[in-house]
C-alpha cells in the first residue's frame, strides 16, 4: 500500500460528536454519588500544588467539586467548571452545606471562558483526562494559568483499576474510531507531550486511591446504575452481552480485590502531576 492509499485509510476522529457521546455518558446517572468517595485525592492534590489563602483557583471538569471545595478550604478565591450542569449543582450543594464562598459555572475544558493567564493555580482530579481533544484541552489550562503559576492533574493510569475498567468495557463496546485513549493521561510520556513546551517543571508520582464497596456486587450496582460510561455500556447492550460485560467486571474485580472477607478493597493507581508553568 503507498502512502497515499496509508493517508486515506487512517481514521480520523469525529471530535465533535466524541464530546457529545462523552457529554451524554457523564450527564447520565448520577456521577456525584461515585465522585464524593474520591474527596480524599482533591485534597491530596491541593496539598501537592501547595495551595496558599488567597489564590485564584480554577477546577477543570470538576464534577460535584472535590477538588474545588478542597481548595475552597484552604481559602482560595475558587471556580469550580463543568459541562455538565447537574454536576456543578451537587457541588453548589455542598459548597453551601459547608459555608463555602466559591463559584460555580458551566464550561467546557476544551474552550475556557476566561482570559489569559487569569488564574494561579488551575487543576483537575479525573475530569481532563476525559476530553475528546486532548491537545487542544491541555492548551487551553495551559492559557489560562499564569506564568510561574501551577497545573494539577490526577489521572487513572492505563495498567490501573480503573484504566482496566475501561478496557474492558472497550472490549465489548468499543469507542469510536480514532478515539484517543483517557488513559494516556496517566502516563508520563502524554503529560509531556501535552505540557513540556510550555512548562518549567514537571514532577508525576503514582499514587493509590483505594476503592472500598460493601462486596464487589455493591460496587457494580453502583457503576453500573451511576457511573454514566458503565451505565451507557450497559444500555447499549442486548442481554446476553449484558451478562458477559457483568461477568468481566467480576473477574477485573477479583483480580484486583485484596480483600478476603466478602467486601471489596481494590487499589486504583493514578498519576498525581504537578506542572509548573513557564
Amino acid at each position: 500500500m503507498n502512502s497515499t492509499a496509508v493517508a486515506e485509510s487512517a481514521v480520523v476522529p469525529d471530535l465533535r460528536q466524541i464530546k457529545s457521546q462523552q457529554q451524554a455518558a457523564w450527564s447520565s446517572g448520577d456521577y456525584a454519588v461515585v465522585g464524593t468517595t474520591l474527596s480524599i485525592v482533591g485534597e491530596t492534590l491541593c496539598e501537592a500544588l501547595d495551595l496558599r489563602s488567597g489564590q485564584r483557583v480554577l477546577d477543570v471538569a470538576a464534577g460535584n467539586g472535590n477538588a474545588s471545595l478542597a481548595a475552597a478550604r484552604r481559602w482560595c478565591e475558587v471556580v469550580s467548571t463543568d459541562y455538565v450542569p447537574s454536576l456543578l449543582e451537587r457541588g453548589r450543594e455542598r459548597a453551601a452545606a459547608e459555608r463555602l464562598d466559591m463559584r460555580f459555572e458551566e464550561a467546557d475544558a476544551e474552550a475556557l471562558p476566561f482570559p489569559d493567564a487569569s488564574f494561579d493555580a488551575v487543576m483537575s482530579t479525573f475530569g481532563v483526562m476525559f476530553t475528546a481533544d486532548h491537545v487542544r484541552a491541555a492548551d487551553e489550562m495551559l492559557r489560562v494559568c499564569r506564568p510561574g503559576g501551577r497545573i494539577g492533574l490526577t489521572n487513572w493510569t492505563p495498567a490501573g483499576f480503573i484504566g482496566q475498567l475501561f478496557k474492558t468495557i472497550g472490549r465489548h463496546r468499543p469507542p469510536p474510531p480514532g478515539t484517543a485513549s483517557p488513559a494516556a493521561w496517566g502516563t508520563r510520556e502524554r503529560i509531556g507531550e501535552l505540557f513540556e513546551r510550555q512548562a518549567r517543571s514537571i514532577v508525576a508520582a503514582e499514587r493509590q486511591f483505594v476503592f472500598r464497596y460493601r462486596s464487589p456486587r455493591h460496587w457494580l450496582d453502583v457503576f453500573r446504575t451511576w457511573y454514566g460510561p458503565t451505565l451507557k455500556a450497559f444500555a447499549a447492550l442486548p442481554a446476553p452481552a449484558q451478562a458477559e460485560l457483568e461477568n468481566d467486571l467480576m473477574v477485573l474485580v477479583d483480580r484486583f480485590n485484596r480483600a478476603d472477607d466478602g467486601t471489596m478493597v481494590v487499589p486504583g493507581a493514578y498519576l498525581e502531576v504537578v506542572i509548573t508553568r513557564a
